[in-house]
């Protein structure tokens, strides 16, 4: 409530107003037209596309290969990329290389299709109760930090000489850290999300379907990326200690074979076809996913 002050003789004295600061007004300057930017040149352009880059730093570490092979001056030790490069396509023109990776892709796939159901199991479980993510966090805890590699004696002791032993040291490989991304996935999905899932009437399966695994898909893209690079590191180390599986041989143990051999280019060109194809496995499939899924929905960058 607002009093009105009185003067001497009980009259209203006139409200008091508040000053008025001056108007100020700016002069602003005479537009002119900026320059335009100069055209960017051919080779300003060219730097600025990714799989060339990508191709200068392959010619440089080609280049670098080359000359440290030719300073070395031993084929024996350090084999040249031209060297390397005509063993790879002699082997591949044999059918060996073709062979042995088709292999160790096809007891990959088993182990890892079964990883991935292991840690959604586990992973739905730890969702769905707190005594489920005890016993996971419980899990993970403990076998994480155990290399996949250090079981291939148990799995040889359990399972004997065959793939059931690969298969075992994959799903280790591929479970744990899937399990982790997949439960930090779910675990970081909003509130408002949820309620709205619940709200529609979502429950059981639709509920995980339709809000939870689309919005945890990054975390799940990288659990998967994670447990593949961890299960074909894995695969290619067992398979250099394991040897071969009903007759047959993968990539690693056409490596080991080749060393016993003093094959180095050989060596060298079993190592360039690990590499090509697990740059094939991200750039074809998990990079192709990710851009038709979470970048597509504006999930990620």
């Amino acid at each position: 409530m607002s009093v009105i002050p009185l003067d001497p003789h009980g009259l209203r004295a006139p409200a008091l107003q508040p000053p008025r600061r001056p108007d100020c007004e700016h002069v602003l300057a005479p537009f002119t037209e900026a320059p335009l930017a100069r055209p960017r040149s051919l080779l300003q352009r060219l730097v600025a596309q990714g799989p060339l880059r990508r191709g200068l730093v392959l010619l440089v570490l080609g280049l670098l290969w080359e000359g440290g092979a030719r300073w070395a001056d031993n084929e024996l030790l350090f084999p040249s990329l031209l060297a390397t490069a005509r063993a790879f396509a002699e082997a591949w023109a044999r059918g060996e290389l073709a062979k042995a990776g088709g292999h160790s892709l096809a007891v990959l796939l088993q182990g890892y299709l079964l990883g991935i159901v292991a840690a959604f199991a586990l992973t739905g479980l730890a969702v769905s109760s707190r005594f489920g993510r005890e016993v996971l966090s419980t899990l993970t805890g403990l076998f994480n930090p155990l290399p996949a590699i250090a079981l291939l004696p148990l799995a040889l002791l359990w399972f004997g000489l065959g793939s059931k032993s690969l298969l075992f040291v994959l799903v280790h490989a591929v479970l744990w850290p899937l399990a982790l991304n997949m439960l930090s996935g779910f675990e970081s999905v909003p509130e408002t999300l949820r309620m709205a899932g619940r709200n529609m009437g979502l429950r059981g399966p639709r509920y995980v379907a339709q809000i939870l695994v689309p919005a945890a898909l990054p975390a799940l893209l990288t659990g998967l990326k994670i447990g593949w690079a961890f299960a074909w590191r894995t695969l290619i180390a067992a398979e250099l200690v394991f040897g071969t599986t009903s007759g047959q041989g993968g990539l690693g143990w056409f490596i080991f074979q080749n060393r016993n051999e003093l094959y180095t280019d050989r060596v060298f060109a079993g190592l360039a076809t690990v590499i090509l194809i697990g740059l094939a496995v991200e750039t074809l499939v998990f990079a192709s996913i990710e851009r038709l899924t979470v970048r597509r929905w504006g999930l990620q960058r």
